[in-house]
Parts: C-alpha cells; structure tokens; sequence
C-alpha cells in the first residue's frame, strides 16, 4: 500500500512539472498573445550613447496582429506622414513615405522568451525571407517586444528598439 501511495505522489509530481514546464507556459503566451494590439510606444536605444529616442520622431500609430493560425502581420507609420501633392506621389514624396513606416507580414513561432516572426512580405525587401527576433513580455493587456541588438533600419546604428502595444479589444 505505501509503495501505490508513493508511485501516486511521483505521478501527480510528474504531471504537475510538465504542467508547468516553459512549453506549457508560452502555450498560454501564445493564446495570450492572439488578436489585434495597437502601438503606445516605440523608442530607439543607441548602443554607443544609451539615448534613448522616439523612433517615428512626430510618434507613431502602428498595428500588429497575431492570429491563431500562427500567422502575423505589422504596420507602423509615423503620424507625422505628409500626403503627397497629387494623385501619384513624386519619387521624393514616395521616399518620405516609405522612410516613415515599417510593415511586414509572414507566420510566427515563440521559443523561450522570444517570438520570431518569419517574414514572407515585407515593405523593405530586405526583410523578406528573414527572421526577425523580438524578446517579448506580456503584462496584462500590454505586450512589450524588444529587437536584440541589430542595426536600426532607418540610421544604421546598432541600436534596440521597444515597442510596446495594448490589446484592442
């Protein structure tokens, strides 16, 4: 009888440690994480000085969607975005609206305290065909995701940007 009540105990353990092991915990991250989140803040730190700035220098509005077939997509843009003059933007007009956005689509995987997203669209086709890594953290209904040390797209220096999102309900 002491032998069954102890191969008891060790089975409840065992179920109780894979319950909580970290793939059962970014099981519930990535429930946690589907849906649709709108940009509150995207600052730039650059690594040789530590300043900390607004990426889309006049801020940003900015969309990121993850769905629960694994599948992603991004877009953010400064708000401080001039119409072209016309119908059909001049190629300067063109330039200023591509430098001031960021958008890319593709699927997405969670390993560790990071989300990869693999990029298969992209406005910068550098992109495509990449995987970019975000460390992540969820807080309630705010999702904070952190590029690792890379150069920043828009001025070449190694920098982090951080970006933190609020879940549209």
């Amino acid at each position: 009888m002491r032998k069954m009540k102890l191969a008891v105990v060790i089975a409840i353990s065992a179920v109780a440690a894979i319950s909580l092991t970290p793939g059962s915990l970014l099981a519930d991250d990535r429930e946690g994480l589907i849906g649709t989140w709108k940009l509150l803040e995207a600052v730039n730190e650059d690594l040789s000085t530590h300043e900390k700035t607004d990426i889309y220098k006049a801020g940003a509005v900015g969309l990121i969607t993850y769905g629960a077939d694994g599948r992603m997509m991004a877009i953010v843009v400064s708000s401080g975005r001039k119409k072209p003059g016309g119908d059909v933007a001049t190629a300067p007009e063109a330039e200023a609206l591509f430098r001031s956005m960021t958008a890319y689509a593709g699927s997405y995987t969670i390993e560790g305290g990071q989300i990869i997203h693999h990029v298969d669209a992209s406005w910068n086709e550098a992109w495509t065909g990449t995987d970019q890594v975000r460390d992540y953290k969820l807080d309630g209904g705010r999702l904070i995701l952190a590029t690792t040390p890379s150069p920043n797209p828009f001025t070449g220096k190694m920098s982090v940007r951080r970006l933190v999102w609020e879940k549209l309900k």
